[in-house]
């Protein structure tokens, strides 16, 4: 079954800001996610993972309304900019959660991790720390945890925002290619217009709380072109 997200009329307000966002992508691939700092992507992504518990509205997720169940529940994997990585854990351990957050492995479970590493190019990395890895080395963990995961859906927010321009194509082409193995729906946040039409097909622009464009990524290029209001959203 294709992967199929529904936002239907979700209404959070936090502090004074009110934001409402109606929502449906179908099918797998890269959705970027945009709009201005504060526009609501980040409260959006939190709705959808359980972070944030919304007024009203529902979250349908592959045909199951969300609302109600803990972050855990949900079928999916959410990579922080910090890559959500425990410092005091080796490399392996920190993959193994996402298996058995109580790290019971099976050892099955234990080859599960040593191919996930080994598809993200860290094989015989796992008993390395944290803090000896680079910013790209940090996000190929991150990436085999969401891999051993097998979550149908996989947010991310601003994934490569600390990286060089180097780092940020190679992480945007393993992406590509962990997405296109696994037939999952990545959603990612982004500033980065280049990256956005690079890496993504679908595009969903953010503005004042509101969903104000989703669509194809041609069809996201042209109104940026057409509108001024627009240039500011990545």
């Amino acid at each position: 079954m294709m992967p199929s997200l529904r936002l239907d009329r979700v209404e959070k307000t936090l502090g004074q800001k009110p934001f409402t966002y109606d929502l449906e992508l179908e099918g797998s691939g890269i959705v970027a996610v945009t709009g201005a700092s504060g526009s609501g992507k980040s409260t959006m992504f939190h709705l959808i993972a359980g972070f944030e518990t919304p007024d009203s509205g529902r979250i349908i997720l592959d045909g199951v309304d969300m609302v109600g169940r803990a972050p855990g529940e949900r079928p999916l994997t959410y990579i922080f900019q910090d890559h959500n990585l425990f410092a005091h854990l080796d490399v392996a351990t920190n993959v193994a959660i996402g298996i058995s957050p109580r790290l019971g492995l099976s050892t099955t479970d234990r080859d599960a991790v040593a191919e996930s590493l080994t598809k993200v190019g860290l094989a015989g990395f796992g008993k390395r720390m944290p803090q000896a890895l680079s910013g790209g080395e940090r996000q190929r963990v991150a990436f085999a945890r969401a891999l051993v995961r097998h979550r149908p859906f996989l947010l991310l927010d601003e994934p490569f925002a600390s990286l060089d321009e180097s780092l940020r194509s190679d992480m945007g082409n393993l992406l590509e290619e962990l997405q296109s193995q696994t037939g999952i729906m990545v959603l990612m946040i982004s500033h980065d217009s280049q990256e956005i039409t690079r890496l993504a097909g679908r595009v969903v622009s953010i503005h004042d709380g509101q969903v104000a464009f989703a669509g194809h990524v041609q069809d996201w290029v042209r109104l940026r072109k057409d509108g001024p209001r627009n240039s500011s959203e990545a």
